[in-house]
Protein backbone atom coordinates (compact mmCIF):
# COMPACT_ATOMS: atom_id res chain seq x y z
CA UNK A 1 0.00 0.00 0.00
CA UNK A 2 1.30 3.02 -0.99
CA UNK A 3 -0.58 5.77 1.99
CA UNK A 4 -1.01 5.51 5.24
CA UNK A 5 -3.87 7.46 5.99
CA UNK A 6 -6.67 7.85 8.67
CA UNK A 7 -9.51 7.22 6.85
CA UNK A 8 -9.55 6.79 3.10
CA UNK A 9 -13.37 7.61 3.28
CA UNK A 10 -12.72 10.92 3.96
CA UNK A 11 -10.95 11.85 0.32
CA UNK A 12 -14.19 13.13 -1.46
CA UNK A 13 -14.57 15.81 1.05
CA UNK A 14 -10.45 16.40 1.37
CA UNK A 15 -10.98 16.77 -2.91
CA UNK A 16 -13.66 19.72 -2.25
CA UNK A 17 -11.17 21.25 0.28
CA UNK A 18 -8.08 21.47 -2.17
CA UNK A 19 -10.18 22.68 -5.15
CA UNK A 20 -11.56 25.29 -2.67
CA UNK A 21 -7.90 26.16 -2.14
CA UNK A 22 -7.03 26.24 -5.57
CA UNK A 23 -9.69 28.79 -6.26
CA UNK A 24 -7.72 31.18 -4.05
CA UNK A 25 -3.81 30.27 -5.22
CA UNK A 26 -3.93 31.17 -9.04
CA UNK A 27 0.01 32.25 -9.02
CA UNK A 28 0.86 28.62 -8.47
CA UNK A 29 -2.23 27.66 -10.51
CA UNK A 30 0.02 29.42 -13.47
CA UNK A 31 3.16 27.52 -12.59
CA UNK A 32 1.48 24.52 -12.55
CA UNK A 33 0.40 25.11 -15.88
CA UNK A 34 3.91 26.03 -17.11
CA UNK A 35 5.15 22.70 -15.56
CA UNK A 36 2.60 20.63 -17.77
CA UNK A 37 3.46 21.72 -20.73
CA UNK A 38 7.64 21.83 -20.38
CA UNK A 39 7.71 18.79 -17.52
CA UNK A 40 11.02 20.35 -15.94
CA UNK A 41 10.81 18.08 -12.94
CA UNK A 42 10.46 14.51 -15.10
CA UNK A 43 12.26 11.24 -13.94
CA UNK A 44 12.99 13.27 -10.20
CA UNK A 45 11.38 11.63 -6.90
CA UNK A 46 10.71 14.07 -4.67
CA UNK A 47 10.14 13.31 -0.71
CA UNK A 48 8.58 15.95 1.03
CA UNK A 49 7.81 16.60 4.77
CA UNK A 50 5.56 19.91 4.82
CA UNK A 51 2.30 20.09 6.80
CA UNK A 52 -0.50 18.09 4.85
CA UNK A 53 -3.03 20.64 4.07
CA UNK A 54 -5.20 21.48 0.96
CA UNK A 55 -2.86 24.10 0.36
CA UNK A 56 0.44 21.55 0.57
CA UNK A 57 -1.68 19.16 -1.80
CA UNK A 58 -1.72 22.17 -4.90
CA UNK A 59 1.85 22.05 -4.73
CA UNK A 60 1.99 18.24 -4.67
CA UNK A 61 -0.53 18.40 -7.95
CA UNK A 62 2.02 21.13 -9.24
CA UNK A 63 5.33 18.71 -8.64
CA UNK A 64 3.23 16.02 -10.37
CA UNK A 65 2.19 18.24 -13.02
CA UNK A 66 5.92 18.75 -13.59
CA UNK A 67 7.12 14.70 -14.29
CA UNK A 68 7.73 14.48 -10.30
CA UNK A 69 7.11 11.45 -8.35
CA UNK A 70 6.33 12.79 -5.05
CA UNK A 71 5.98 11.40 -1.65
CA UNK A 72 4.73 13.27 1.49
CA UNK A 73 4.57 13.02 5.03
CA UNK A 74 3.35 15.73 7.85
CA UNK A 75 6.12 18.46 9.48
CA UNK A 76 4.01 17.65 12.92
CA UNK A 77 2.37 15.07 14.45
CA UNK A 78 -1.21 17.68 14.76
CA UNK A 79 -0.58 19.49 11.85
CA UNK A 80 -2.22 16.80 9.05
CA UNK A 81 -5.72 17.43 7.46
CA UNK A 82 -6.87 13.89 7.34
CA UNK A 83 -9.48 14.51 4.55
CA UNK A 84 -6.59 15.85 2.26
CA UNK A 85 -4.18 13.39 2.95
CA UNK A 86 -7.14 10.86 2.25
CA UNK A 87 -7.97 12.82 -1.52
CA UNK A 88 -4.12 12.58 -2.00
CA UNK A 89 -4.04 8.70 -0.96
CA UNK A 90 -7.20 8.35 -3.59
CA UNK A 91 -4.76 10.31 -6.61
CA UNK A 92 -1.83 7.74 -5.92
CA UNK A 93 0.49 10.15 -4.41
CA UNK A 94 2.75 7.97 -1.46
CA UNK A 95 1.25 9.91 1.36
CA UNK A 96 1.89 9.12 5.13
CA UNK A 97 0.51 10.99 7.78
CA UNK A 98 -2.47 11.77 10.29
CA UNK A 99 -3.49 14.64 12.75
CA UNK A 100 -2.47 12.94 16.28
CA UNK A 101 0.68 10.47 15.17
CA UNK A 102 2.89 9.61 18.19
CA UNK A 103 6.34 10.90 18.36
CA UNK A 104 7.11 7.55 16.38
CA UNK A 105 4.48 7.14 14.06
CA UNK A 106 5.81 10.92 12.94
CA UNK A 107 9.36 9.40 12.12
CA UNK A 108 7.90 6.49 11.23
CA UNK A 109 6.37 7.84 8.57
CA UNK A 110 9.27 10.40 7.55
CA UNK A 111 10.94 7.04 7.24
CA UNK A 112 9.07 6.18 4.77
CA UNK A 113 9.59 9.08 2.41
CA UNK A 114 12.90 7.93 2.66
CA UNK A 115 12.37 4.79 1.44
CA UNK A 116 11.29 6.39 -1.55
CA UNK A 117 14.64 7.21 -2.07
CA UNK A 118 14.40 10.98 -3.03
CA UNK A 119 16.95 12.91 -5.28
CA UNK A 120 15.13 15.96 -4.26
CA UNK A 121 13.82 17.07 -0.52
CA UNK A 122 11.33 19.72 0.46
CA UNK A 123 11.47 20.30 4.33
CA UNK A 124 9.63 22.25 7.09
CA UNK A 125 11.53 22.46 10.09
CA UNK A 126 14.64 19.80 8.73
CA UNK A 127 13.56 17.30 9.97
CA UNK A 128 13.64 15.30 7.19
CA UNK A 129 17.53 16.30 6.15
CA UNK A 130 18.24 15.61 9.95
CA UNK A 131 16.87 12.44 9.46
CA UNK A 132 18.86 11.92 6.06
CA UNK A 133 22.36 13.02 7.78
CA UNK A 134 22.09 11.56 10.89
CA UNK A 135 20.61 7.82 9.70
CA UNK A 136 20.77 7.46 5.86
CA UNK A 137 23.70 8.86 4.72
CA UNK A 138 23.57 6.34 1.70
CA UNK A 139 20.91 9.16 0.45
CA UNK A 140 23.23 11.33 -0.08
CA UNK A 141 24.93 10.21 -2.96
CA UNK A 142 21.70 10.79 -5.21
CA UNK A 143 20.57 14.04 -3.52
CA UNK A 144 20.36 16.74 -5.93
CA UNK A 145 18.94 19.62 -3.81
CA UNK A 146 16.61 20.19 -1.19
CA UNK A 147 14.24 23.16 -0.13
CA UNK A 148 13.50 24.53 3.46
CA UNK A 149 10.28 26.33 4.05
CA UNK A 150 10.13 27.59 7.38
CA UNK A 151 12.63 29.86 9.78
CA UNK A 152 13.31 27.07 12.09
CA UNK A 153 14.58 24.74 9.91
CA UNK A 154 16.91 27.49 7.96
CA UNK A 155 18.18 28.34 11.86
CA UNK A 156 19.09 24.61 11.86
CA UNK A 157 19.94 24.02 8.09
CA UNK A 158 22.83 27.57 8.96
CA UNK A 159 23.90 25.66 12.42
CA UNK A 160 24.73 23.00 10.22
CA UNK A 161 26.32 25.28 7.56
CA UNK A 162 28.68 26.11 10.00
CA UNK A 163 29.61 22.65 11.13
CA UNK A 164 30.25 21.58 7.84
CA UNK A 165 27.37 18.63 8.61
CA UNK A 166 25.29 19.97 5.60
CA UNK A 167 26.25 17.72 2.89
CA UNK A 168 24.20 18.79 -0.49
CA UNK A 169 22.59 22.06 -1.38
CA UNK A 170 19.07 23.08 -0.08
CA UNK A 171 17.38 26.32 -0.88
CA UNK A 172 15.99 28.76 1.86
CA UNK A 173 12.86 29.12 0.59
CA UNK A 174 11.62 31.20 3.96
CA UNK A 175 14.43 33.91 2.76
CA UNK A 176 12.18 34.80 0.18
CA UNK A 177 11.19 38.13 0.10
CA UNK A 178 7.76 36.97 -1.32
CA UNK A 179 7.53 34.17 1.60
CA UNK A 180 8.71 35.60 4.73
CA UNK A 181 7.53 39.38 4.33
CA UNK A 182 3.76 37.39 3.26
CA UNK A 183 3.28 33.74 4.83
CA UNK A 184 5.25 34.59 7.86
CA UNK A 185 3.85 38.03 8.71
CA UNK A 186 0.28 38.27 7.13
CA UNK A 187 -0.36 34.47 7.27
CA UNK A 188 1.18 33.35 10.97
CA UNK A 189 -0.63 37.24 11.91
CA UNK A 190 -4.27 36.06 10.82
CA UNK A 191 -3.72 32.28 11.60
CA UNK A 192 -2.37 32.14 14.88
CA UNK A 193 -5.70 34.30 16.05
CA UNK A 194 -7.91 31.78 14.06
CA UNK A 195 -5.79 28.93 16.43
CA UNK A 196 -6.53 30.55 19.83
CA UNK A 197 -10.06 31.63 18.59
CA UNK A 198 -10.87 27.86 17.81
CA UNK A 199 -9.54 26.29 20.74
CA UNK A 200 -10.50 28.80 23.41
CA UNK A 201 -13.67 30.51 22.12
CA UNK A 202 -12.35 33.97 24.14
CA UNK A 203 -12.73 37.48 23.85
CA UNK A 204 -9.45 39.34 22.45
CA UNK A 205 -10.35 42.46 23.15
CA UNK A 206 -8.98 44.08 26.15
CA UNK A 207 -6.95 41.30 26.68
CA UNK A 208 -3.32 41.93 27.72
CA UNK A 209 -1.75 39.90 24.98
CA UNK A 210 2.04 38.65 25.44
CA UNK A 211 3.67 37.83 22.30
CA UNK A 212 7.38 36.69 22.64
CA UNK A 213 9.61 36.85 19.77
CA UNK A 214 9.03 40.22 17.42
CA UNK A 215 10.41 38.77 13.76
CA UNK A 216 8.28 38.28 10.83
CA UNK A 217 5.85 36.42 12.73
CA UNK A 218 6.24 37.99 15.83
CA UNK A 219 5.37 40.90 14.05
CA UNK A 220 1.84 39.97 12.52
CA UNK A 221 0.50 38.23 15.08
CA UNK A 222 1.14 41.43 17.42
CA UNK A 223 -0.70 43.96 14.77
CA UNK A 224 -3.49 41.28 14.07
CA UNK A 225 -3.82 40.92 18.26
CA UNK A 226 -3.67 44.89 18.19
CA UNK A 227 -6.43 45.08 15.58
CA UNK A 228 -8.97 43.08 17.70
CA UNK A 229 -8.34 45.78 20.63
CA UNK A 230 -5.71 43.89 22.43
CA UNK A 231 -3.21 45.29 24.61
CA UNK A 232 0.05 43.95 23.26
CA UNK A 233 3.03 43.62 25.06
CA UNK A 234 6.41 42.58 23.57
CA UNK A 235 9.23 40.40 25.03
CA UNK A 236 12.06 40.72 22.80
CA UNK A 237 16.31 39.87 23.09
CA UNK A 238 17.77 41.60 19.86
CA UNK A 239 17.82 45.20 20.45
CA UNK A 240 16.71 46.06 17.44
CA UNK A 241 13.91 44.23 17.06
CA UNK A 242 13.05 45.38 20.92
CA UNK A 243 13.41 49.23 19.67
CA UNK A 244 11.30 47.91 16.59
CA UNK A 245 8.36 46.53 18.92
CA UNK A 246 8.55 50.28 21.07
CA UNK A 247 8.16 52.24 18.04
CA UNK A 248 5.53 50.34 16.69
CA UNK A 249 3.95 51.44 19.72
CA UNK A 250 3.89 48.24 22.19
CA UNK A 251 4.76 48.01 25.59
CA UNK A 252 8.13 46.32 25.75
CA UNK A 253 9.68 44.10 28.75
CA UNK A 254 10.97 41.06 30.04
CA UNK A 255 9.17 38.21 30.09
CA UNK A 256 9.88 37.64 33.69
CA UNK A 257 7.62 41.11 34.04
CA UNK A 258 4.74 40.62 31.31
CA UNK A 259 4.11 36.87 33.04
CA UNK A 260 2.31 38.42 36.03
CA UNK A 261 0.01 40.40 33.96
CA UNK A 262 -0.45 38.87 30.86
CA UNK A 263 -3.49 36.91 30.04
CA UNK A 264 -2.55 35.41 26.78
CA UNK A 265 0.75 34.16 25.47
CA UNK A 266 1.83 33.49 22.73
CA UNK A 267 5.76 31.89 21.53
CA UNK A 268 7.28 32.98 18.04
CA UNK A 269 11.00 32.72 18.80
CA UNK A 270 11.83 29.61 16.96
CA UNK A 271 13.88 28.69 20.44
CA UNK A 272 13.44 26.33 22.87
CA UNK A 273 12.00 27.49 26.47
CA UNK A 274 10.82 30.86 25.63
CA UNK A 275 7.77 30.54 28.29
CA UNK A 276 9.75 28.19 31.17
CA UNK A 277 7.80 26.92 34.33
CA UNK A 278 9.54 30.10 36.49
CA UNK A 279 7.41 32.61 34.54
CA UNK A 280 4.19 30.14 34.79
CA UNK A 281 4.22 29.94 38.29
CA UNK A 282 3.82 34.29 37.86
CA UNK A 283 0.64 34.28 36.08
CA UNK A 284 -2.85 35.35 36.57
CA UNK A 285 -4.84 31.94 37.20
CA UNK A 286 -6.88 31.92 33.54
CA UNK A 287 -3.75 32.13 31.34
CA UNK A 288 -3.88 31.14 28.34
CA UNK A 289 -0.60 29.72 26.37
CA UNK A 290 -0.32 29.64 22.81
CA UNK A 291 2.40 28.49 19.77
CA UNK A 292 3.31 29.66 16.78
CA UNK A 293 6.60 28.38 16.39
CA UNK A 294 7.51 25.50 14.32
CA UNK A 295 8.32 23.18 17.25
CA UNK A 296 6.63 22.04 21.04
CA UNK A 297 9.92 23.59 22.87
CA UNK A 298 8.98 27.48 22.65
CA UNK A 299 6.76 26.39 25.95
CA UNK A 300 8.10 23.83 28.49
CA UNK A 301 5.16 21.80 28.46
CA UNK A 302 7.42 18.82 30.39
CA UNK A 303 7.94 21.19 32.78
CA UNK A 304 4.42 22.52 33.23
CA UNK A 305 3.39 19.06 33.34
CA UNK A 306 5.87 18.23 36.17
CA UNK A 307 5.02 21.09 37.97
CA UNK A 308 1.35 20.74 37.84
CA UNK A 309 -1.58 19.56 40.45
CA UNK A 310 -3.59 18.16 37.73
CA UNK A 311 -4.28 18.20 34.03
CA UNK A 312 -7.66 17.85 32.13
CA UNK A 313 -8.65 18.35 28.54
CA UNK A 314 -11.94 20.75 28.74
CA UNK A 315 -12.05 21.30 25.03
CA UNK A 316 -10.66 20.28 21.62
CA UNK A 317 -7.20 21.34 21.75
CA UNK A 318 -6.91 23.06 25.13
CA UNK A 319 -5.87 21.61 28.11
CA UNK A 320 -6.56 22.90 32.03
CA UNK A 321 -3.41 22.68 34.52
CA UNK A 322 -3.77 23.02 37.61
CA UNK A 323 -0.69 24.51 39.36
CA UNK A 324 0.56 24.21 43.17
CA UNK A 325 -0.94 27.49 44.00
CA UNK A 326 -3.92 26.53 42.52
CA UNK A 327 -4.18 28.60 39.81
CA UNK A 328 -5.29 27.63 36.11
CA UNK A 329 -3.36 27.82 33.01
CA UNK A 330 -4.73 26.77 29.66
CA UNK A 331 -2.42 25.27 26.98
CA UNK A 332 -3.64 25.41 23.68
CA UNK A 333 -2.69 21.96 20.71
CA UNK A 334 -0.50 20.83 23.47
CA UNK A 335 2.19 23.50 22.75
CA UNK A 336 2.41 22.88 18.82
CA UNK A 337 1.57 24.91 16.44
CA UNK A 338 -1.40 26.65 17.46
CA UNK A 339 -2.40 28.02 13.67
CA UNK A 340 -2.57 24.34 12.13
CA UNK A 341 -3.05 22.15 15.21
CA UNK A 342 -6.56 24.03 16.33
CA UNK A 343 -7.13 25.41 13.57
CA UNK A 344 -6.14 25.62 9.51
CA UNK A 345 -3.10 27.09 8.92
CA UNK A 346 -2.40 30.26 6.66
CA UNK A 347 -4.74 31.25 4.15
CA UNK A 348 -4.42 29.69 0.50
CA UNK A 349 -3.73 33.01 -1.40
CA UNK A 350 -0.91 33.28 0.82
CA UNK A 351 0.66 29.83 0.67
CA UNK A 352 0.25 30.69 -3.24
CA UNK A 353 3.39 32.90 -2.67
CA UNK A 354 4.82 30.19 -0.44
CA UNK A 355 4.49 27.24 -2.82
CA UNK A 356 5.40 29.20 -6.06
CA UNK A 357 8.75 29.51 -4.19
CA UNK A 358 9.08 25.66 -3.05
CA UNK A 359 8.19 24.45 -6.92
CA UNK A 360 10.51 27.29 -8.33
CA UNK A 361 13.09 26.29 -5.76
CA UNK A 362 12.78 23.02 -7.12
CA UNK A 363 13.20 23.72 -10.67
CA UNK A 364 16.02 26.09 -10.06
CA UNK A 365 18.21 23.83 -7.91
CA UNK A 366 17.71 20.90 -10.78
CA UNK A 367 18.57 23.54 -13.87
CA UNK A 368 21.88 24.08 -11.55
CA UNK A 369 22.50 20.47 -10.73
CA UNK A 370 26.13 20.13 -9.79
CA UNK A 371 27.16 24.03 -9.54
CA UNK A 372 25.30 24.70 -6.32
CA UNK A 373 27.94 23.93 -3.64
CA UNK A 374 26.75 21.71 -0.57
CA UNK A 375 25.44 24.38 1.99
CA UNK A 376 22.16 26.57 2.46
CA UNK A 377 21.37 28.91 -0.64
CA UNK A 378 18.93 31.94 -1.58
CA UNK A 379 16.64 31.65 -4.57
CA UNK A 380 18.10 34.82 -7.13
CA UNK A 381 15.66 38.10 -6.82
CA UNK A 382 14.83 37.83 -10.24
CA UNK A 383 13.03 34.52 -9.14
CA UNK A 384 11.64 36.25 -5.94
CA UNK A 385 9.78 38.88 -8.30
CA UNK A 386 8.62 36.68 -11.25
CA UNK A 387 6.90 35.33 -7.95
CA UNK A 388 5.45 38.43 -6.88
CA UNK A 389 4.76 39.16 -10.46
CA UNK A 390 2.66 35.96 -10.85
CA UNK A 391 0.57 36.83 -7.66
CA UNK A 392 -0.13 40.44 -8.79
CA UNK A 393 -1.56 39.14 -12.32
CA UNK A 394 -3.32 36.47 -10.34
CA UNK A 395 -4.93 38.80 -8.20
CA UNK A 396 -5.54 41.65 -10.89
CA UNK A 397 -3.25 44.37 -9.48
CA UNK A 398 -1.39 46.63 -12.23
CA UNK A 399 1.60 48.04 -11.28
CA UNK A 400 3.67 50.73 -12.79
CA UNK A 401 6.59 50.42 -14.94
CA UNK A 402 9.89 52.79 -15.07
CA UNK A 403 10.54 54.44 -18.16
CA UNK A 404 13.71 54.39 -20.29
CA UNK A 405 15.08 57.89 -18.31
CA UNK A 406 14.30 56.66 -15.25
CA UNK A 407 15.89 53.10 -15.94
CA UNK A 408 18.81 55.36 -17.41
CA UNK A 409 18.97 57.82 -14.22
CA UNK A 410 19.18 54.59 -11.93
CA UNK A 411 22.05 52.93 -13.86
CA UNK A 412 23.83 56.11 -14.02
CA UNK A 413 25.84 58.42 -11.70
CA UNK A 414 26.97 61.48 -13.55
CA UNK A 415 23.83 63.69 -12.85
CA UNK A 416 23.59 64.94 -10.18
CA UNK A 417 22.10 68.17 -7.80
Amino acid sequence: MTYAVKDISLAEQGAMNIEWAESQMGALLKIKERFAKEKPLRGLRIGMALHVTKETAALVRTLIAGGAEVAITGCNPLSTQDDVAAALAKEGVNVYGWKGESKEEYYDNLNKVLDFKPNVTIDDGCDLISEIHTKHTELLKNLIVGTEETTTGVIRLRAMEKDNALKYPVIAVNDNKTKHLFDNFYGTGQSTIDGILRATSVLIAGRIFVVIGYGSCGKGVALRASGMGANVIVCEVEPIKALQAATDGYRVMPIEEASKIGDIFVTVTGDKHALRTEHMREMKSGAILANSGHFDVEIDVAGLEKIAKSKRRIRWQLDEYVLPNNRKIYLCAEGRLVNLAAAEGHPSIVMSLSFCGQALAVEYGIKNKGKLNAGVHVLPEEVDGEIAELQLQATGIKRDVLTAEQKKYLSSWQEGT
